[in-house]
């Protein structure tokens, strides 16, 4: 692995008990775990960090990939002290990450939830349109990468449904800079594909997507579900691509009774 300079990444941190890392996904911050840094709080020590470039998280030098993202979130708990396992939550970059800490660091896995997210690495087709999205960041700035996205993060009908969501989401992702948007697609186009390591996941693992998620569909979730040894597998209904936020309580409900089972 790389020798890359790690920088400190800005946590919030609500609640105690068992340690939750809940790492964003693209272009998002922090922020979009609000419902569970207020909804979890008594389920656990809820620790969701800003990656590097994103909300109040200084960027990184680059190369920094989705291995150097996965020290840098431990490294983020070492400094709160947090050195025991800890349940490792991702949602879909976030995701990505939570499967490189698995393979890197098993040791440091109490639990694993793997959240609106995939195992494969990105086809030649979404490499090549990485690449365009990373030469618009560096000609127009954050700001494209988000628009793109913005259609597609809630389920088709969430959008009149949930007028408050979707205006959140466009909150959250003002929170990314164009150092954060480039490093980001960069880890993303390069990680490697995790299909090998689900089957060698020993931690309790959960998997959630919603039903309607129009970014990555449902049956990844269900073929790594189906892979990993004893997962559990939940679809929540009238979700898209960001469950915890278009039906959080559902979402912590789910969440509560995995770490539950942990104890």
């Amino acid at each position: 692995m790389q020798t890359t300079k790690i920088p400190q990444l800005h946590v919030e941190i609500k609640g105690s008990g068992t340690p939750v890392l809940l790492v964003h996904g693209f272009p998002f911050t922090s922020r979009m775990w609000q419902p569970q840094l207020s909804g979890l709080a008594q389920a656990g020590q809820i620790l969701a960090p800003d990656l590097p470039g994103f909300g109040a998280s200084p960027a990184a030098e680059p190369p920094f990939g989705v291995d150097q993202l996965a020290q840098a979130c431990l490294a983020a708990l070492d400094a709160q002290g947090v050195s025991s396992p800890a349940v490792i939550g991702g949602l879909s970059m976030g995701g990505y990450i939570a499967l490189a800490i698995a393979r890197l660091f098993p040791e440091r896995v109490r639990g694993l939830m793997l959240l609106s997210t995939r195992a494969g690495a990105d086809s030649d087709e979404a490499k090549a349109n990485r690449d365009k999205a990373i030469a618009t960041a560096q000609e127009q700035g954050p700001a494209p990468a988000g628009e793109g996205m913005f259609p597609k993060l809630l389920a088709p009908g969430n959008y009149e449904a949930q007028p408050e969501t979707a205006t959140e989401l466009k909150t959250i992702m003002a929170g990314a800079t164009t150092a954060g948007v480039v490093m980001a697609l960069t880890a993303m186009r390069d990680r490697l594909d995790s299909t090998p390591l689900l089957r060698q996941i020993s931690a309790p693992t959960l998997v959630v997507h919603g039903e309607e998620d129009q970014v990555i569909p449902k049956s990844e979730a269900e073929a790594m579900a189906a892979a990993i040894p004893g997962s559990q597998l939940h679809l929540i209904a009238q979700a898209g691509h960001v469950p915890n936020l278009e039906q959080p309580e559902e979402f912590n409900r789910i969440v509560e009774g995995f770490l539950g089972g942990l104890s």
